[in-house]
């Protein structure tokens, strides 16, 4: 770890390096995919498979990162920026189901190597000074630039020239994750039964954490493939949609790391799960543009807590290489989201999102048997 580096560099340089990976090259296909749609390029189907393929991408960088956390380097981190940001501009050239299938693989891959990246060396920038909450904040930083773009572009420039506006605005941010000085996720210290393995119940509770985040991912990347395309193409409502829901995350990581400095972290994902819920359920019941508007802001005021505060409830079990583990379980959901809604797409939305707010009530159910286990043995930190 660099002796001159400071906690709030590397917090500003993480939040840019987030806005790159995940607000943009993670979630660009969000606000294009209808555009692209409309374009009469892909169908719903054709952008369900997309955004799945995308999702898969970044479930292999996450196993990847899991079996050789070794190869999360400076080196590897700056190769794999370049990477995000070279496979949105190919997205242009590119006229086949195949080829962009293959592009937004490649962006998934990067964005779960910046990701991992990102959180753990915010994390060995703790003493110094550095803030997951900001950090994180970056991904709603990104997701406000790219609805914003959305909203002055849509109407004047073609998606292929959208493609490239988001590819350069991904340059100019990506100062942020090239100057990052990238650390290893540090070994926990581990609380044994005396034949080296984690108690019982560390094991209950690290394997319902890991099965309420898988269930988090499955749902909410039903919610944040589909709030825009839901909305519709025909004006400017559904880029608001989306400006919505990056506004929202923009603080919500600041504020549920507050907040968790004086409540349990396993209380307050209890409490996100349940406003996550309650934002599914609205467009799963009425197509008002309303219902949509609420969706969007729960889901950017929850989706990039349950992240963070997931991520730091497993650094405190004595659980090795648990931000990893936790991604790879987290990128499973997420590739069978859009497979699980896809035969349900034709026609309407509402029962995808019905699915979703199932789905995340599951987790909640989870995470809340979690959050009891917690408070019984004392394991939030």
């Amino acid at each position: 770890m660099g002796t001159a580096r400071s906690g709030r560099s590397v917090t500003g340089q993480g939040l840019l390096g987030m806005a790159v990976a995940m607000g943009i090259g993670r979630f660009a296909f969000t606000p294009l995919m209808p555009v692209m749609m409309a374009g009469g390029v892909i169908s719903r189907h054709e952008g369900a498979w997309i955004a799945t393929v995308n999702y898969l991408g970044y479930l292999v960088g996450a196993v990847v990162l899991t079996l050789w956390p070794q190869i999360n380097t400076r080196f590897s981190f700056r190769a794999w920026t370049v990477v995000v940001i070279v496979s949105e501009a190919l997205m242009v050239p590119m006229d086949s189901l195949l080829g962009w299938s293959l592009l937004r693989f490649l962006a998934g891959y990067g964005s779960a190597v910046l990701f991992v990246g990102i959180a753990s060396t915010v994390g060995a920038y703790l003493t110094r000074g550095a803030s997951p909450g900001v950090a994180f904040g970056g991904v709603g930083v990104g997701i406000v630039i790219m609805g914003a773009f959305s909203l002055l572009a849509a109407g004047s420039l073609s998606w292929q020239q959208m493609w490239l506006g988001t590819a350069g605005i991904s340059v100019v941010l990506a100062v942020g994750p090239w100057l990052l000085p990238v650390e290893p996720e540090a070994r926990p210290i581990r609380r044994t039964d005396g034949q080296g393995r984690p108690t019982a119940a560390v094991r209950r509770i690290w394997m319902l954490l890991l099965s309420a985040y898988f269930l988090e991912g499955l749902g909410y990347i039903i919610i944040g493939t589909f709030i825009v395309a839901a909305v519709g193409t025909g004006s400017g409502v559904s880029a608001v949609v989306w400006i919505i829901a990056g506004l929202a995350a923009v603080p919500a990581t600041f504020v549920y790391h507050r907040v968790a400095q004086r409540v349990p972290i396993s209380r307050v994902l209890v409490v996100a799960y349940a406003l996550q819920i309650g934002g599914s359920v609205l467009p799963a019941v009425t197509d008002a543009t309303w219902a949509a508007t609420v969706c969007a802001a729960l889901y950017g005021g929850t989706f990039l807590g349950i992240a963070m505060m997931t991520t730091t409830q497993g650094r405190r079990l004595p659980v090795a290489r648990s931000a990893a583990a936790l991604t790879t379980a987290y990128s499973i959901g997420q590739v069978l989201g859009p497979l699980v809604v896809a035969p349900v797409i034709g026609q309407s939305y509402r029962t995808a999102f019905a699915i979703a707010a199932a789905v995340i009530a599951v987790g909640g159910v989870a995470m809340t048997w979690c959050a009891l286990l917690i408070a019984r043995h004392g394991e939030d930190g």
